[in-house]
Formats: structure tokens, sequence, C-alpha cells
């Protein structure tokens, strides 16, 4: 029972003030992404996006649990705890966790680079391609993390931080346009990767108002789109991957949010429709005949097999159907949560 009525509470409350549905192909949502969020009960949006911390360091993610500095990219989930603390109007965690946005841009180098050393596995993200990558892995967070803010009735509390904030992504994101040709070498194995690339580029370019980032943007969902299989499913290292496809999903459709893409908007269906197929009636998400998750194929930094990323499924899913007004994206979101809910337990 409680299950149908979270089901239900996510439906009424966006469609009660949405004004109008969603007409096929794109049309510019009716609601922004942070009264969207703000649609999401609150315990369940702290799951999602708001449990990295900052240390004492102000270090999130893996540079927390490594204990040392290693790179900007895992920083990206303090912009996520920043932006939770402005949707649920709790301003101390917000300022608390932008103490992780400040120490990777104490952090950032001369030509918009980040400092970096090395891995626990051995690899770094000093060598330009992996540089690149890293900053666009935080860079694309932080620029959603400015447009929710500016969204927010709270921009007024953040005003003076964003305009010191700004020359710094202006630089980050330069460095990071001059690696595009390195972006597309690297990353079109793992498309997910170019779809994050073109978040970074897109809302970081509205923070700035700069057309050139935005079109590389768009660029860049083009690319994107031309890594999909007949079936229309994002393709990672050659095959299928029900984690990784709904990161493609999961970024495109925020990026969507905020800039007209109606190609990827008209892509995202099939997309979803097969990922819908991967999530049991127990809410557990079949990793048969993936090809880099939950089945030993990839290891994490710290040596660990990647698995599937539920807090990554359940956004994916939630956002697209509160969105779209899909029942059953929502009613999978609400399965594959309350099945990651209790393996944590």
């Amino acid at each position: 029972m409680f299950r149908q009525l979270v089901l239900l509470f996510l439906m009424t409350a966006l469609i009660g003030d949405s004004g109008r549905a969603l007409a096929s192909g794109y049309s510019k949502p009716s609601l922004t992404e942070y009264q969207i969020l703000r649609k999401i009960p609150r315990a369940r949006l702290r799951a999602l996006i708001g449990n990295s911390i900052p240390d004492k360091d102000g270090f999130v993610g893996t540079n927390a649990r490594a204990g040392q500095w290693i790179e900007a990219g895992t920083q990206r989930g303090s912009c996520r705890t920043v932006i939770y603390g402005v949707v649920a109007d709790d301003l101390a965690m917000a300022d608390d966790a932008w103490r992780g946005v400040e120490a990777a841009f104490s952090r950032q180098l001369e030509d918009g680079r980040f400092e970096a050393n090395v891995r626990p596995n051995g690899a770094s993200a000093k060598p330009f391609g992996a540089a690149v990558e890293t900053s666009y892995f935080f860079l694309q967070e932080v620029g959603r993390m400015v447009l929710i803010i500016r969204e927010s009735p709270h921009e007024s509390h953040f005003r003076s931080r964003l305009a010191v904030l700004e020359p710094k992504i202006r630089r980050g994101m330069a460095f990071v346009d001059s690696g595009y040709e390195t972006i597309i070498e690297k990353s079109t194995h793992s498309v997910n990767r170019i779809v994050i690339a073109a978040k970074a580029f897109g809302l970081c370019g509205l923070v700035l108002k700069d057309q050139h980032l935005i079109a590389t943007s768009r660029r860049l969902v083009a690319h994107a789109l031309k890594q999909r299989d007949e079936e229309g499913v994002f393709i990672e290292k050659g095959g299928r991957d029900s984690s990784y496809n709904v990161v493609s999903i999961l970024f495109g459709q925020c990026l969507a949010l905020y800039l007209p893409i109606p190609e990827f908007e008209a892509a995202l269906p099939k997309a979803v429709a097969w990922q819908l197929t991967k999530v049991r009636e127990n809410g557990q998400v079949d990793v048969t005949g993936n090809t880099r998750t939950g089945v030993g194929k990839e290891i994490s930094y710290f040596g660990d097999p990647k698995v599937v990323n539920y807090g990554e499924v359940v956004q994916a899913l939630t956002l697209y159907g509160l969105v779209k007004r899909d029942k059953a994206a929502l009613a999978a979101a609400e399965r594959a949560f309350e099945y990651w809910k209790s393996d944590r337990q």
C-alpha cells in the first residue's frame, strides 16, 4: 500500500501543477528542475542525491575514501548535496556541502584543469585526456547546481559565491573544450560519458551565456545518438548495460530540462522502454548480458567489481516518469528504490 501511495503522490503532485500535458517530441517542461525535485519526498531525494557530506578536508567520494586528493570528478557529490540543501530549504547543509566545491576549485590550475594524483588502481587523471574527463565529470554537476540555485528562492544567499565561481567555471570549460576531440576519441565506446560531457557543455554554457559551449553540447548529443543499437538502447563497449544505459537517460533528460533537444527527447522512449524490461518485479535490476556492470567485467578505482548504480536507476526513471507523466517508469523506479533500500539494510 505504501508503494502505491508514493507512486500516486509523485504522479498527482506533478500533474496538479503542470497546467498542460507535455506533447510528443519536444515541449518546454512546465516545471523547472527545482520545482520537479521539490515534488519528490524528502527522504527519497536525500537518499538519491544528498549523501555526500565533505570530510574535514572538503573531500567527498573517492577522495574521501582514499583520505587524500586524487582528482576533481569525484567532488561532484558535494554539488548534489548543495542541491539537496537548496531544494529542502536546508541552507546549513548546503553551506557545509559547499566546502567540497571550494576544495575542488582550490586545486584548479591556471589552464583550467585540476590537480590530480595517482588513483588506488595505479591510473591517474594527470594525462590530458583523463584530465579533460575528470574536469567535465565535476563541471557538469557544478553547472546543474548553479542553475538550480538560480531557479530557487535562495539565489541571494549564494549570490556572492556564484559570482566568484563563474570565471572558474569559464576557465574549466575552456580546458574541457580544448579536449573535444579527445572526448570523442576516448569516450565513444562508453556513450554515457559523451552525454555527461554534453551536459557539462550545455549547463555551463547556460550559466555563462556562452553560445559556443551550448553549440558544442548539441554536437555531442548528436554524436551520442549515433551510438545506439537497432532498438534504441545506448551502446556501452559494444553492447547493452542496464546500469550505464540509465546514465545516458538521466544526464540527457537533465540537460533537456534546460536546453531544447527534440532529437534526444524523441530517442528517450525506446531507451527507457528497454530499461523497464530490466527492472524485475522485486525491483532488482537484471544484469544478464551486461557489458560493464554486475558481471565482473570492470573494476572500480579501489578494485571492487562495478555493480548497478541503483541511485542513478531510480533518479533516471523518476525524472523521466515525472516529466513525461509515465506511470510505468515511476512504478519501476519505486520497485528499484525499495529493492535498493532493503539491500542496503
